[in-house]
Formats: structure tokens, sequence, C-alpha cells
């Protein structure tokens, strides 16, 4: 094998900046998902719980860091943050927001039909019909960003201390 074929077997692209026009397409996207959100009620704190659980669910470290950060800057604790892997396991966490992160999983992996009606039915007691389309195309949306970025092994840098 030449040291060209190796070092190429060895790194990884960053597809985001090899097909440009796809993602910014996936931006546009993106920025409709989060206008639809915003214009169907969901609060940002919501949203970023969501993002952050599906990013969680996919082990996304780039989307995690940037999901998390956001999610503080809107105003969510971290001690709630800390929580969210258990949020089924805690009283931290409102019905409104279970049901949003039942969906986001459900909508992570949608294998298990069962889950999935229990999930939907649950959030149709909670959202309305623009606010529960809204929150499945956030966790859509989510789920492809961490695509990218997982296939891409978009680092996550050090914060310099000050």
């Amino acid at each position: 094998m030449s040291d060209t074929t190796a070092v190429r077997r060895r790194r990884r692209i960053f597809i985001d900046k090899q097909s440009p026009r796809a993602y910014k397409a996936m931006l546009a996207a993106a920025e409709t998902v989060r206008d639809v959100a915003a214009e169907a009620g969901l609060e940002r704190e919501l949203v970023e719980l969501v993002n952050i659980r599906v990013s969680q669910l996919n082990g996304c470290a780039f989307c995690l860091d940037r999901h998390t950060r956001a999610a503080l800057e809107a105003g969510e604790t971290s001690r709630r943050l800390s929580l969210l892997p258990a949020w089924r396991d805690t009283e931290l966490f409102s019905p409104r927001e279970r049901a949003a992160l039942a969906v986001a999983e459900v909508t992570t992996d949608p294998t298990d039909a069962t889950a999935q009606e229990q999930a939907y039915q649950a959030a149709l007691e909670v959202f309305g019909d623009d606010e529960l389309s809204a929150l499945i195309w956030v966790a859509i949306t989510i789920n492809s960003f961490n695509r990218v970025s997982i296939l891409s092994k978009h680092p996550v840098r050090a914060v310099q201390k000050r």
C-alpha cells in the first residue's frame, strides 16, 4: 500500500465541505424548521432539549457541544441538562417536555412500533397538530446533522481558559 493510500484511508472528509451545495440545502431546511417551530409556538429551550437528546442517542459529540451551549444560552439549567439522559426517572421535566423527548426518541429510532404509537398519542395530549409536526421536523433535522458530523468526525475543540 502506498503512503498516499494509507493516509487517505485514515482521514475523513468533512462531507459538508466536500459537497457544499448539499450542506447549504440542509442549512436552509434547518432554518425553515427553526421558523416553523417558532411559528408553532415551540419554546427555544424545548427545541434544544430535543436537539440534545437526539444527539445523545446518536453519540454526536459535535452537536452535543453546540446544542448544550445553545440550551444554556436560552436559559436551560446545567442540572436539567445533566439529567436529560434519565429524563424518565426525574420530575424535573414537564409533561410537555416528556412528550417531546419521547417523540424525539422514537423519531431517532422508529423501529419499535408500540413505543412510537405510545409516544405519538401522548404527544397529541399536550401538543397541537402544528406543534407536533414542527417537533418531529426538529428531530428529523438534528438526526440529519448528527449523521453529517458523525461521519465527518467533526472535532470538538478545547475551549481556552481565560
